[in-house]
Parts: structure tokens; C-alpha cells; sequence
């Protein structure tokens, strides 16, 4: 019995690591709210957030001294610390919420969960009156789910193969490169950079008009193409063509992949084109951008060009990097059927692989459409001549091929259960029901169902987008994990 109990306990002892480490970021907003001047019920907010910290740290304490601290042996075991930790961090995170907002449970979680995939997907009203530290708390998970929430803990705690895995279990992984050789020092790269854009981001906010406390928060949620803002009324609040235009950039900054980003500081400007993800990305980010404008001066021909490309250019960016500001409800009146139509497809499609996107990524639309390609030219051509499929000159292998497609299927199929759950349990039309679960799966936000009848869902229904978000940021696989009965074996 022990020999069959051993590798879960592993798992635990790793679960436990993780949760003694996560105590120590609620110091984060903690000392956010002493420093606030005039903030009300300091006492009470303080509270809020030490609670969960004496509690996880007494958890990760406990499964560690129990448990022991060995890395997991297999990439089976690993997977499992990844949603594991994934659901009970998000668990830990959702107290605050809980305690400072008088919410359930279940929608202090969904908002937590939304908040560490990037999804932006919020429970919550009455932003612009909210305590800060509860704003700046939402806009801080999402910037720590970013890059991944294990990948942060990763650089300070672990190392051997079990990092390795771990690293593995939670980023995505098809065909990507490291900037450097050696886990660590990727992950240092990476958070290098990361870092750097959140700065750059927050000082051109703030000189463009937001106050310093926004600029912080709406840099951590750009960045990380996550979407929640400090205003009921998101980046609409502000009213600024100034400001749109920089989270445009930083907002598409998250969403290509951040080798991009480290071969540009080396000086290679030609990595913003010689690739052929970022050629499908920039295709499809000006094509889009295009129809919506143009549909919109046909259907509403007193708009004036100017602000037609200002709302279109900002809301088709923040759809296709998953990031979910809002300047204008997608869901209403400005924008035509086709427009909305596009929103759903460029739920799917996302970012870039090895960015803080989310969706099923640029690349691996573009091997789809390759794939199509090839079957059709094996019609064309005859049987004996080879078809073989390429990316930026090398072949893609057969495997790489069977789990993008596989994947895809994953996707197709969350998508339908996802909808279908939620047409059944509400009032909602097809397209509404439809909008929700790719809103939650691509980790996007916004949908076509409002804000107060997201908040209205069934209980089941929000179980369920919760399960996408995770499945979603963790691109499925391992959450499908959560449900074999060998997993846990």
C-alpha cells in the first residue's frame, strides 16, 4: 500500500513547496495597503490577506514536513502538480475576495481562477468603488499567471528534473525554442523581459494621462493579455485615443511570442517578420482590423474613418491577443454581424505560442491550414510523390501533427459541452451560450452574455467555465488527466 501511495505523495510534497512559497506574495498587497493613504477598514483589508497567508503557509508547511520535498519522477505526476497546484492556489487567492466582498465562494474562485489563466471573464461590479487593494490584488494574479504561476515559483524553488517537467506540464509547448540554453536561464530571460515591458507599459500609461495607480494595474493586466481593469466601464472609462493606442501596442507586445522579444533586444529586427507564425499573426491582425472598419462605415456611414479604425483596431487587438479590454461592448449595436462573427473565431485562434496569450494559437491555426493544403495537393499529385509538411524550413514530424490535431478536437469538443451546458441551464440563444465557453477556453473575457447575467449563471455553468479557463491556460491535456483513473495510480 505504501509503494502504491508513494508517487501521490510526491505530489503532495511538491503541492506543499508551492503553497509555502505562495505565502510570501500576499506580503505583495499586504504592504500595498498600509502605504495606501485614507484607505478605509485598513484593519479589516489587512486581515483579508493574512489570513490566507498564515493558511497556506501552514498548508505547504504541513504536506512538505509530511510529504517530503522530492521533485515528481514522471511527466504523469507532474502534470497532476500542475492542475493541482493551479486549482489550490486559486482557491487560497479567492479568500480575499471572499472576505473583503461578502461574495460566495464560487464566484470569489471563478474570479480568482479567471485572474490566474488571464482570462478577465469578472464576477464582479462596482470597480470604479472598490477598496484598491482588492483591484490592484485581481490585477496582480493576473500578472503572476502571466508567464505561468509555477514558472514564477520555478525560478526561486526548484531544480533537477522534476523542474524540467513541471515547466513542461504548464507552457506551451508545441515547437518552441528556448532564448537561451538551460531551463533556469530561460525562465530568467523570460521574466527579464516580462518585467521590463510591465515598466515600459505603466510609465507610457501614466504619461498618457492614467493616474499611477491605474497605469500599475492596467500594466499587469496588459502585459499579461489579461484584461481586468480598475473601471466598470474598462479602458472606455478614459475616453483617450492616447491611451488606447499604447495598450494596443503593449496588449500585441503580450501576445507575440517573447523569443520575438529577446532576439529584437539582440538587435535582430528582422525577427518582426522572417517567421512564419508572426507573417500568419500580422495577416490576420490587419486583416481583421480592416473588415471591422469597413463594415462598420457601410453599416454606419456618419462615423467618421478616424474613429471607426481608433474602436477596431483596439477591440480586434485585444480579442486576438486574449487580453479583454473594452472600449466598446462587442456584444452591442457597433458592431455589425460580421464583426461579431470574426470576435468568435479570433477567440479561438489567440496568440502566439511562447506569449502570455491564450486561444489555440497563431501556429497552430497556420499547421492546420497547412495540413489542408497537403491533403489537397496529395489529390493533385500522384500517390508516389512525398508531400511533406514545413515550417520556416524544417519538417514538421508526424507526432507534432497528430497533437495539434488531437488538441484542436479538444478544443471542438470543450467548446460544444461547454455551450451546450450553458444553453441548457439558461435563457440565452445559441450564439450567447455559444460566446461564454469560447470566451472561458480561449482565456479571453468578454462575450456576448453581459456582465450581470455572467454573474446570474447557474452554479454548474460556472463550474464548468471555471474547468475551461484552467483547461484553456493549461491547453487541456493535463486537466483531461484530472478524470483517468491511472492518472492517480
Amino acid at each position: 500500500m505504501r509503494n502504491r501511495l508513494e508517487p501521490f505523495a510526491r505530489v503532495l510534497g511538491y503541492l506543499g513547496s508551492i503553497h509555502l512559497f505562495f505565502g510570501f506574495v500576499f506580503v505583495v498587497p499586504i504592504v500595498c495597503v498600509l502605504l495606501f493613504p485614507a484607505s478605509p477598514n485598513k484593519t479589516a483589508q489587512v486581515l483579508s490577506f493574512v489570513i490566507p497567508c498564515i493558511f497556506t503557509l501552514a498548508l505547504g508547511g504541513a504536506l512538505r514536513r509530511a510529504f517530503g520535498t522530492k521533485p515528481p519522477a514522471s511527466a504523469k505526476q507532474a502534470a497532476l502538480v500542475c492542475v493541482l497546484g493551479w486549482l489550490s492556489i486559486s482557491a487560497v487567492g479567492a479568500i480575499p475576495f471572499a472576505l473583503q466582498l461578502d461574495r460566495s465562494f464560487l464566484d470569489a474562485y471563478f474570479e480568482t481562477m479567471s485572474g490566474f489563466t488571464t482570462t478577465g471573464i469578472t464576477m464582479l461590479s462596482g470597480l470604479d468603488g472598490m477598496p484598491r487593494s482588492i483591484l490592484l490584488w485581481r490585477s496582480f494574479i493576473q500578472w503572476l499567471g502571466g508567464l505561468g504561476i509555477l514558472a514564477f515559483f520555478l525560478v526561486f524553488m526548484f531544480s533537477g528534473s522534476g523542474a524540467h517537467r513541471i515547466f513542461t506540464a504548464e507552457s506551451h509547448k508545441i515547437l518552441a525554442r528556448r532564448p537561451v540554453p538551460g531551463l533556469f536561464s530561460t525562465l530568467k530571460a523570460l521574466w527579464f523581459i516580462y518585467c521590463l515591458l510591465t515598466a515600459a507599459c505603466a510609465l507610457a500609461l501614466l504619461f498618457g494621462g492614467m493616474s499611477l495607480f491605474d497605469a500599475v494595474c492596467h500594466s499587469f493586466t496588459a502585459v499579461s493579455t489579461g484584461g481586468y481593469s480598475t473601471h466598470d466601464a474598462s479602458v472606455g472609462f478614459y475616453n483617450s485615443a492616447v491611451i488606447e493606442y499604447i495598450l494596443v501596442v503593449f496588449m500585441l507586445l503580450g501576445g507575440i511570442n517573447f523569443l520575438v522579444h529577446f532576439r529584437l533586444l539582440r538587435g535582430e529586427l528582422r525577427a518582426l517578420y522572417d517567421s512564419f507564425e508572426i507573417r500568419l499573426l500580422w495577416l490576420i491582425f490587419i486583416g481583421a482590423t480592416t473588415i471591422v472598419m469597413l463594415e462598420h462605415i457601410d453599416k454606419v456611414p456618419g462615423d467618421s474613418a478616424g474613429a471607426s479604425f481608433r474602436y477596431s483596431i483596439f477591440q480586434v487587438t485585444s480579442i486576438l491577443t486574449t487580453t479583454g479590454f473594452a472600449t466598446k461592448d462587442i456584444g452591442s449595436a457597433y458592431f455589425g454581424a460580421g464583426a461579431k462573427m470574426l470576435f468568435l473565431a479570433l477567440m479561438v485562434i489567440g496568440g502566439c505560442v511562447g506569449s502570455t496569450g491564450g486561444g489555440i494559437k497563431v501556429l497552430r491555426v497556420g499547421i492546420l491550414l497547412k495540413m489542408l493544403k497537403r491533403q489537397v495537393l496529395r489529390i493533385i499529385y500522384p500517390s508516389r510523390v512525398s508531400v511533406q509538411l514545413t515550417l520556416d524550413g524544417s519538417t514538421v514530424e508526424s507526432e507534432e501533427l497528430h497533437r495539434v490535431s488531437t488538441l484542436f478536437f479538444g478544443w471542438i469538443l470543450l467548446l460544444f459541452v461547454g455551450g451546450l451546458i450553458t444553453a441548457l441551464l439558461s435563457n440565452h440563444g445559441a450564439i450567447e451560450s455559444a460566446s461564454g465557453m469560447f470566451s472561458a477556453l480561449g482565456n479571453i473575457g468578454p462575450c456576448y452574455i453581459s456582465g450581470a447575467d455572467m454573474t446570474a449563471l447557474h452554479p454548474v455553468v460556472k463550474l464548468t467555465y471555471i474547468l475551461g479557463m484552467l483547461a484553456g491556460r493549461l491547453e487541456i491535456l493535463p486537466v483531461l488527466l484530472l478524470f483517468s483513473r491511472k492518472a492517480w495510480t
